[in-house]
């Protein structure tokens, strides 16, 4: 098929090349040039513009940074719906709030062209390895029209509704780990006089009630934290968390839910970050919050 991505971050990097080996004719666009690079070098082709994506294309897929991202990529002369794209395939795969991917649908829709979010769980690493889960929101035709692409990126893929429905699901998986870094960063805090070699201590915690899924996969980097070395690549930064959980607590409060892990959370992501972690790993945190001191 072909298939442009708008937005070339980590994850839009990782699914381009995924696709590209899976055979698709793939072409990219991002606001930073230098980011197409590696695509390009893969096989993809790259626009000049999103109009000019979209031109090329029968499936675009964004994933990008945040609402005002979409604005700009969707809008303007030169943006996604700047030309004739009536028939093609819109699959919107930013963590935003839903009322942005409502008001999306609605201006995609208007010329003539389908569209479907899929916000998806998962970092860089099952990206590329297709088995991310995807959260589908959007009209049965238009669903059942992605399934075939969005198949071969996730292990999992669900239609949760109606579009801004698959936002709010992607906030509520989002929402227990970003308190868990918080969380495992206290109770290795606790196990600070204890000396454990931090290899032992992560098994120790993978294999019992104080771990999760994302410890199974992210303790040996967390070990590595604790001991000074470098933990590879980063998955899913600190910045990234605060956004997500900054949306996760706006949202509560539109639906008239309160939030008060979401929050206390969040203050401690905002301290990461001024300290310098932002760039970090979202697992990082436990690592900071382990060796921080009182006061």
């Amino acid at each position: 098929m072909k298939i442009g991505i708008a937005g070339l971050g980590r994850m839009g990097t990782a699914i381009g090349a995924r696709l590209i080996e899976l055979g698709h004719e793939l072409t990219v666009w991002n606001r930073s040039p230098e980011k197409t690079k590696a695509p390009t070098l893969a096989g993809a082709n790259v626009a000049s513009t999103p109009n000019e994506l979209a031109s090329h294309v029968d499936i675009v897929i964004t994933i990008l940074t945040d609402a005002s991202a979409i604005d700009s990529v969707y809008d303007g002369p030169t943006g996604l719906l700047a030309g004739n794209v009536k028939g093609k395939l819109f699959i919107e795969m930013s963590t935003v709030r839903p009322e942005s991917e409502i008001a999306l649908a609605k201006k995609v829709r208007s010329k003539g062209a389908a569209f479907v979010e899929c916000p998806v769980g998962g970092t860089v690493g099952p990206a590329r390895q297709g088995k991310l889960i995807g959260l589908m929101g959007g009209e049965f035709p238009d669903v059942e029209r992605a399934k075939p692409i969005l198949d071969q990126l996730c292990r999992r893929l669900e239609h949760v509704g109606a579009v801004g429905n698959g936002a709010i699901m992607k906030f509520a998986i989002n929402l227990p780990l970003m308190i868990y870094w918080q969380a495992l960063g206290e109770a290795l805090a606790l196990c600070r006089p204890l000396g454990i070699d931090p290899v032992r201590l992560m098994d120790l915690f993978a294999d019992s009630s104080g771990g999760t899924n994302a410890l199974k996969t992210r303790g040996t980097a967390i070990a590595a934290m604790l001991s000074g070395r470098d933990p590879g690549p980063v998955g899913f930064d600190i910045d990234s968390g605060r956004k997500d959980l900054r949306a996760m607590v706006a949202e509560g409060n539109s639906l008239g839910i309160e939030l008060p892990l979401a929050r206390a959370a969040l203050t401690c992501f905002d301290e990461a970050s001024r300290k310098g972690m932002g760039a970090k790993d979202g697992s990082g945190l436990a690592v900071y919050w382990s060796n921080r001191k009182a006061g």
